[in-house]
């Protein structure tokens, strides 16, 4: 549940969100690595990402924390000295600022959840 506020009251009201069938909303593209942003509630964003096998993104940080989850295919993340594969169902988080790359070890797809308190909900 998010909330928003009511013109009229300029109170903040429940607002439930609902996306269906996450994996469905991105293609795997030969040889690319794509991004979709699909949510924006209440303190967090969430983006797709779909990664053609081999395809990567090259260490970065993000400036909040963030959560992984594994949509489909097989997915190598190097962060915090360590190499994780991530599978289907599997969940990773990132502490802010944390150096992470990701690498597809097939095609694969990604949700992201950006976790950030400037982050309102788009109607």
């Amino acid at each position: 549940m998010s909330v928003s506020e009511d013109p009229q009251t300029a109170t903040p009201r429940p607002v439930m969100t609902v996306v269906e069938d996450l994996a469905s909303m991105i293609s795997v593209n030969e040889g690319a690595t794509v991004s979709r942003t699909v949510m924006h509630c209440e303190n967090m964003r969430l983006v797709l990402f779909s990664f053609d096998t081999g395809e990567f993104l090259s260490e970065h940080t993000a400036a909040m924390p963030v959560i992984l989850q594994t949509l489909q295919g097989a997915l190598e993340i190097e962060a915090d000295g360590r190499a994780v594969v991530l599978r289907p169902g599997d969940v990773m988080h990132f502490g802010t600022r944390l150096p992470h790359a990701v690498r597809a070890l097939e095609p694969s797809k990604l949700a992201l959840f950006m976790l950030d308190p400037r982050e309102r909900a788009k109607g």
